[in-house]
């Protein structure tokens, strides 16, 4: 994992049929700049189907959701599978605003590994 912003560390591993993005720490306004720069570019880079493992994060702002939905509509845009994997702090957030489905949530890595894999 690399240190993106003093509260936000991220890291992906490449997997059979997609890649698995990693991350710890705060996903807010301080550091949804970085965690968007960090993402795309590895996107951009490997053309697989994307999961966003936020399981390990500690907070999650309005302006971290903004993320997720720019992130969420730009897989959509390019026809890339995209899922979100969250904790309960995250998956609250999420609900709160109605965006599960648009964020495609599930609960933890092996299902979201599953979907990706179906």
């Amino acid at each position: 994992m690399q240190r993106l912003t003093v509260s936000l560390r991220g890291g992906f591993e490449q997997k059979e049929r997609c890649l698995v993005f990693h991350f710890t720490g705060q996903l807010d306004a301080y550091s949804e700049k970085q965690f968007m720069e960090y993402v795309q570019d590895v996107l951009k880079a490997i053309a697989l189907p994307a999961v966003i493992d936020l399981s390990k994060i500690d907070f999650l702002d309005s302006s971290g959701l903004g993320a997720l939905v720019q992130l969420a509509k730009h897989c959509t845009d390019a026809k890339r599978d995209f899922l979100l994997v969250g904790n309960s702090r995250v998956t609250q957030t999420v609900k709160l605003v109605r965006l599960e489905g648009f964020l495609h949530l599930v609960n933890d890595l092996p299902t979201a590994l599953s979907q990706i894999a179906a």
